[in-house]
């Protein structure tokens, strides 16, 4: 930067090149330049990246502020995602299902995941990535809301699955939104750190079902309604997608990457001039940044994605539009990542969302003691008696389950700079493999909560460095509609992994279990060909 004597301005690079081949490139960097004086050197001039400009916006309260409203926003798709599992043990006496039933209600809102993760991973790559985490927070929010008025099992599944194509809209755009204000020293802790807001919903959703649901004083007449607690437990957890497209919409700024990415140079400006004042707050140090562009020999000429979809047929071109995503991750150099991602994806989605989904039903089956594959024989009745009063030990093995995934989210923090993606993924997989298949050999309830809370701790590591890995692989162009993709696979698993559970639970439960631990097994050695990405600068 030049001694305490140094005059520093900054200005945008104007350096074009004429050959054709530079323009093809596939690097996009952005670059400043920095000229400095004093009274001993002449004047200079230094080119920055996007990344080390990045850097010099300093890291501090802008971050801080950056890292609990996108955690927040995290957490409410936790919450929403997992107030279903929490509700059924007493709603499904509400609306008469059956085990086969309950697992169709929770693919329901994969399904919506599944088909909301590329939609608005799309639009984000092309539209913002602010925008679309507001609208899909909204949706989310007021769909989970409206679920709680149903009385019919169809119109409670519709409410479900809209619901659940907004959370699968925020979940990978919170990651690509984030990842791209974060220095590249300090980004795999950084996102570790918003992955573990997720344990943050998990808790809070296990938290409210504690306190809410077992309460017979907060059931009353809602007209014709009997409006239940379990009912006023899915209010509560729409609250926290609802706060969060608020504080979106009022507060935060549009990723810079992005906005310099699609050209507009002088919003991406305004973002870098905001964290930097937010960041030397109480600094007497100017705001150094005049000016910034796109390196014109490394730049295509259809740099803006918005651009790229005008000149495409309206007809004809939208289709090509839509899946160009999909095509260019699997093409090339990309390739081999693309497809390991898809089955590590897959085999997660399925062990996680299957199992976890039906802890606080399995938890159920232990009430009196024994496994839960050992007692499917009382397993289901479809009487009121079965449901009611609620029973706070399932609640309570659902907290702790929840908490325990706090140790793994801390070792994730500490150790993602250090190790790497990679290892902390293949390893927890492997782990994770190893407890699942412990949980069908347990034969007490002590047991049972046992295996299921080292599951929750070591499966969180492997999320965790996924969410990291996931936004490090893949250019600014393509990180939104990958990580949708991915997460969309990942749906297609949990889809599955809910209706094998559906199905088997109530005949032959070791078997979904041991698919699962097969599963985690495969997708653990499978990360072992994934390239590292250890502190790596974003494309």
């Amino acid at each position: 930067m030049g001694d305490a004597h140094a005059d520093i301005v900054w200005q945008p690079l104007l350096t074009r090149n004429n050959d054709a081949s530079k323009l093809d490139s596939d690097e996009e960097d952005v670059v400043f330049e920095r000229r400095e004086s004093d009274t001993t050197h002449s004047n200079t001039s230094v080119k920055l990246s996007y990344a080390e400009a990045i850097e010099e916006a300093g890291f501090g309260l802008f971050h801080g502020l950056l890292l609990v409203i996108c955690g927040w926003a995290n957490a409410s798709d936790a919450v929403e995602i997992l107030c279903v599992s929490f509700l059924l043990p007493t709603a499904r006496c509400d609306l008469q299902l059956n085990s086969s039933d309950m697992g169709i209600l929770m693919a329901s809102l994969f399904l919506g995941m599944m088909i909301g993760g590329y939609t608005w991973g799309y639009l984000a790559d092309r539209r913002g990535r602010q925008k679309v985490l507001v609208t899909s927070l909204t949706v989310n929010g007021i769909f989970g809301a409206l679920a709680s008025l149903a009385t019919r099992f169809w119109l409670f599944l519709l409410l479900r699955f809209i619901s659940g194509f907004g959370v699968g809209g925020s979940i990978p755009v919170i990651f690509s939104y984030f990842s791209e204000f974060q220095p590249r020293y300090r980004r795999g802790a950084m996102i570790s750190a918003l992955a573990t807001f997720w344990m943050a919903g998990n808790i809070l959703a296990a938290g409210l079902a504690w306190l809410v649901i077992p309460s017979t004083s907060l059931r009353f007449q809602l007209g014709s309604l009997d409006f239940q607690s379990w009912r006023l437990f899915m209010v509560l957890c729409a609250i926290p997608s609802l706060s969060s497209a608020l504080v979106f919409k009022l507060a935060m700024p549009e990723s810079p990457k992005f906005l310099i990415e699609t050209g507009q140079h002088i919003e991406a400006l305004r973002v870098f001039r905001k964290m930097f004042v937010l960041n030397h707050r109480g600094s007497m140090k100017p705001f150094p940044m005049a000016g910034l562009l796109h390196s014109l020999e490394d730049k295509k000429e259809t740099a803006s994605p918005v651009s790229r979809e005008v000149k495409s047929p309206r007809l004809a071109g939208f289709f090509r539009r839509v899946t160009d995503p999909i095509r260019q991750i699997f093409n090339g150099t990309l390739a081999s990542r693309s497809t390991a991602l898809t089955i590590i994806f897959y085999c997660i989605s399925f062990g996680y969302y299957g199992l976890w989904m039906w802890f606080p039903e399995l938890f159920k089956r232990t009430e009196d003691g024994g496994s839960p594959c050992a007692n499917v024989s009382r397993s289901r009745s479809d009487s009121n008696e079965d449901c009611y009063p609620v029973k706070t030990a399932v609640y309570m093995e659902g907290f702790l389950t929840a908490l325990a995934s706090l140790p793994g989210n801390i070792f994730t923090i500490l150790m993602m700079d250090r190790i790497g993606g990679k290892v902390l993924l293949s390893i927890s997989l492997l782990v994770s493999s190893l407890s699942v298949f412990f949980i069908w050999e347990v034969t007490t309830k002590t047991q049972s909560l046992i295996m299921c809370c080292v599951f929750s701790g070591v499966s969180v590591i492997a999320w965790n460095a996924l969410d990291v890995i996931g936004t490090e692989l893949y250019p600014t162009q393509l990180r939104s509609s990958a990580l949708g993709f991915f997460t969309g696979v990942g749906r297609v698993g949990a889809i599955m992994g809910n209706v094998v559970f559906g199905q088997l639970v109530d005949t032959n439960c070791a078997v979904p279990i041991l698919c699962v631990s097969l599963l985690l097994l495969t997708s653990g050695l499978v990360a072992l060909r994934l390239p590292k990405t250890k502190q790596a600068e974003l494309t």
